[in-house]
């Protein structure tokens, strides 16, 4: 697929209609996939903490809890509705549930947890994510 987009650590990109969004590196970050399927609306948000305890909140992607609100805001925008937004998480152990269903986000699927890396890469046209790490077969998600 020629249009992949790379998401850095603390970093989020959105596609609509095709695209793959891939994230390396994935140790204690997490990985969330984002979709809206009726548009064919995909976000990948590549977390490092649960909460935002910086002051004057410089990057807002960093968190979970500020990185999952700002996105959806940024979906939201675009024409995504909340009641179709669903989830996909990959990475290591956080406390992101809590953050996905306070926003009212339904969690389809996870691979979290583990000493691995992960990569995680996400189709935003089929909404499927691929979770990638070595010595393990690749999983979808």
């Amino acid at each position: 697929m020629s249009d992949k987009l790379v998401i850095g650590i603390a970093d989020m990109k959105m596609a609509k209609g095709e695209g793959m969004l891939v994230t390396y590196a994935l140790g204690s970050c997490i990985g969330i996939c984002l979709h809206d399927p009726a548009l064919k609306l995909g976000a990948l948000v590549h977390i490092m903490l649960p909460l935002n305890m910086e002051t004057g909140r410089k990057n807002p992607m960093k968190y979970a809890d500020t990185g999952i609100r700002e996105t959806l805001k940024q979906m939201e925008a675009k024409g995504a509705s909340r009641a179709r937004i669903t989830a996909k998480i990959a990475g290591g152990a956080m406390m992101l549930k809590l953050n996905l269903k306070k926003e009212g986000i339904r969690l389809l699927a996870e691979d979290v947890g583990g000493s691995v890396a992960r990569t995680l890469l996400f189709d935003v046209n089929s909404g499927l994510g691929c979770v990638r790490c070595y010595g393990r077969k690749e999983l979808i998600i």
